[in-house]
């Protein structure tokens, strides 16, 4: 699994800059100061990327596609393979931040957050380079001027499960899951006009049930079929529904729950008949209902709340890890199910309970508090000026870091750990030996992708490529020692054609 998270960007007192060139300004800085020099050559290769490849088994033409979605050509935008093993670049008017691959979600949330610090160091760096500018960075979904940017899940599943079960059983997850992962919003509709406070910052944006595009008529299920792995076991889940979350423990349930729905999916253990009969309307509807007693009429005529349809999902897993894995389950798994449960019954007893854990909750209280003093309605910019400073990723101006300062938002991970991932790969996944290919040989890589990296070879009459479609091998465990005693990229590439 992994995240990708656009960030918002600005320049005070500049609200006309070309936010392309900003963009270009904070990535380019990270390479030529923070990396020293070390990925002066690679390029990210696009040859293996199909972004208009349709799971429902058609490929969407490039002359009907938006521009946005043609993100196979290299548009000569600053983009870099980081040691961590993620993606670090520009995606149109946005810098973004990708994830290397893990295997669980506390991994997840951490290189996650690893990347709020590699973009905040990026911003300190571009103002202070010759001619720099001070740019402000938010990990938000909104401008609340009509415009949204993604923060995108990832998940490896199972090739044989049909694609129609993803639809039926995914949709009224993801429909109620925003109750635990909404970051909360002050404004309602796309431009935020409307008065009133929301869950999250994405639903608004959301026009149809199903589809290809990610920037325009949003689909609740993304039909991306770009797996980045052995396309004949393997699609990628590609999910573009969430909010970028401050909060440790949103992030970690998030991709938690998220992952155990989808295994249960693929054992055939989610009940269809929670399919809502109008899954777009209802998606706005329990965004917008911070009371949590909207009802969501599902096909078969039931009308349950977000936390009743919630308690399904959890007991299906539930259910599923017990058949699967019985007194075996993994200590993560175990804790997801059991954060899982105690959320959704405080939820139910008492949601700013959860002011700690959640961000919607903890942007809420806040929000009350200056309410009640201010005695401010809805529509006060200066509840705006409030919603976006919590996503200010400069530790000492974001509000989600105040919070943890001051022991109010709960933290799951080290400080010491989060500086960690920023610079070393996870040791589980393929990401390890990408990131390590940049920390050795970075002069020699030429290209690097998800699922292959490109080495220029003096004395070569050909670049070599080495694939990587197995999201598990090339981890530090199968490949450590090789890793250790190579003393060049040459000697690696032969041990592993040899090997």
């Amino acid at each position: 699994m992994g995240i990708e998270t656009e960030y918002g960007i600005a320049v005070p007192g500049r609200p006309n800059i070309n936010s392309m060139l900003a963009s270009s300004q904070v990535v380019n800085a990270y390479a030529n100061s923070a990396l020293a020099g070390r990925q002066d050559r690679a390029r990210w290769d696009y040859d293996e990327e199909q972004p208009l490849r349709d799971a429902r088994g058609y490929d969407m033409s490039r002359a009907e596609a938006d521009p946005s979605q043609l993100t196979d050509e290299d548009m000569g935008m600053a983009n870099l393979i980081l040691t961590n093993g993620a993606r670090l670049y520009v995606d149109h008017a946005h810098p973004e931040y990708s994830t290397p691959e893990v295997t669980n979600p506390l991994d997840a949330m951490l290189w996650d957050k690893a990347g709020e610090h590699i973009m905040a160091e990026a911003a300190r760096l571009a103002a202070q380079a010759p001619g720099g500018q001070p740019l402000q960075l938010y990990k938000n979904n909104t401008d609340n001027k009509g415009a949204s940017y993604g923060c995108h899940e990832n998940y490896l599943m199972d090739r044989q499960t049909p694609f129609i079960d993803i639809v039926s059983g995914m949709t009224p997850f993801f429909i109620s899951r925003q109750i635990i992962t909404g970051s909360g919003r002050v404004g309602v509709g796309q431009d935020g006009s409307e008065s009133g406070f929301q869950l999250t910052q994405r639903a608004d944006f959301f026009e149809v049930e199903v589809g290809l595009e990610t920037t325009i008529k949003r689909p609740i299920i993304n039909t991306r079929d770009e797996p980045h792995a052995d396309p004949e076991l393997y699609r990628r889940l590609h999910v573009i529904v969430g909010d970028a979350n401050l909060s440790q423990t949103a992030t970690y349930l998030k991709m938690g729950i998220t992952s155990l729905t989808l295994s249960a999916l693929e054992a055939g253990q989610l009940d269809a008949s929670l399919m809502p009969h109008n899954p777009v309307a209802e998606l706005h509807a329990v965004s917008r209902d911070s009371a949590l007693t909207h009802r969501i009429t599902t096909r078969d005529g039931r009308k349950l709340t977000a936390l009743e349809m919630q308690w399904e999902f959890h007991e299906a897993a539930t259910k599923h890890v017990a058949q699967q894995l019985g007194s075996d389950t993994d200590w993560q798994t175990q804790d997801v199910l059991d954060r899982w449960a105690d959320v959704l019954d405080r939820l139910k007893r008492d949601p700013m309970s959860l002011a700690s854990e959640l961000d919607w909750v903890a942007k809420r209280a806040l929000l009350d508090g200056y309410r009640k003093r201010d005695a401010a309605d809805w529509d006060s910019p200066r509840l705006q000026l409030v919603d976006l400073q919590y996503s200010d990723i400069r530790p000492d101006k974001g509000l989600a870091y105040k919070l943890e300062e001051r022991g109010r938002l709960q933290t799951l991970v080290s400080p010491e750990q989060i500086r960690a991932a920023v610079v070393e790969p996870p040791t589980d996944t393929r990401a390890w030996f990408r990131g390590k290919c940049i920390q050795q040989f970075g002069e020699s890589v030429a290209a690097a992708s998800w699922d292959s990296v490109i080495f220029d070879i003096p004395g070569r009459n050909a670049l070599q490529r080495v694939p990587t479609l197995d999201p598990l091998r090339g981890t530090q465990q199968n490949i450590g020692d090789l890793m250790a005693r190579a003393d060049s990229a040459a000697g690696l590439v032969d041990e592993l054609k040899g090997g």
